[in-house]
């Protein structure tokens, strides 16, 4: 069975690390290669990156500090931030990250995932999906790093999930928006959901508070990794607390 990740994922936006709370009122907690070497120097299984304004401002994620990071880190890193043709991702790559993560350019362009996944394999790349429970269902959103710029992209998150897969995404990363920030718990029933029509690794991203969050998400929901921001960031949770807590409770983990 694989090791399940612990995965801190850094939102940037103008070069600094910021969170928000239901992806509204972003702070900002720190500087990108600084929370990078933390990261990695206390057990982080992976980085991932964000660029949260890249897509809405109808740019791509600058290289400069991809680089940087890569020369202090010897983790896997995953960079998202406006990718909307091979020849960003292939930039990005060769700036040293592992994979890219795409998620409003998926979703207005949904040929890029098999360009992105025949170029570069599907272990390569990422799906986004930013997903929030509206009128008893679930729906996907777009250009969600601002307020003023989010909006509903009108899909559902259900058919959204197999037609990706069907395009060849390696991995899907379920931000679900209501817990975002909340500090509340994964939003375990959507996860549920998601995973029953997943079978690529499925990570869990908004709401994780505490540390008996995680293990909720990998034993209810059997997701594959348990992203988490702020209570890394304000080291309210160290990773390695929470790995020794989850292999306590059974949970493989990489100590």
């Amino acid at each position: 069975m694989l090791a399940k990740r612990i995965i801190p994922c850094l939102d940037v936006r103008n070069g600094v690390v910021v969170k928000g709370v239901k992806f509204k009122d972003h702070v900002e907690l720190g500087g990108v290669i600084e929370l990078a070497q933390r990261y990695r120097e206390a057990g982080a299984d992976e980085l991932v990156f964000y660029d949260i304004t890249a897509s809405a401002e109808r740019r791509t994620v600058a290289t400069t500090w991809i680089e940087q990071v890569a020369k202090v880190i010897d983790i896997p890193f995953c960079v998202a931030g406006g990718i909307r043709s091979v020849e960003d991702a292939r930039r990005i790559l060769h700036s040293g990250a592992d994979k890219v993560s795409i998620n409003s350019p998926a979703i207005e362009n949904p040929d890029l995932i098999d360009k992105l996944a025949a170029e570069f394999g599907n272990q390569c790349v990422v799906i986004g999906i930013d997903s929030l429970e509206q009128e008893g269902d679930y729906k996907i959103w777009k250009y969600t790093g601002s307020e003023a710029t989010a909006q509903n992209a009108g899909k559902r998150t259900l058919d959204w999930v197999r037609e990706v897969q069907e395009r060849g995404a390696g991995e899907i990363v379920l931000n679900c928006m209501g817990a975002d920030g909340t500090k509340q718990g994964y939003d375990i029933r959507q996860l549920q959901a998601v995973r029953e029509i997943c079978r690529v690794p499925l990570v869990a991203s908004g709401g994780a508070g505490q540390k008996s969050d995680f293990l909720e998400a990998f034993q209810k929901a059997r997701v594959d990794a348990g992203l988490a921001a702020g209570i890394f960031h304000r080291g309210e949770l160290s990773i390695a607390d929470l790995k020794h807590y989850l292999d306590s409770m059974g949970v493989i983990v990489r100590l």
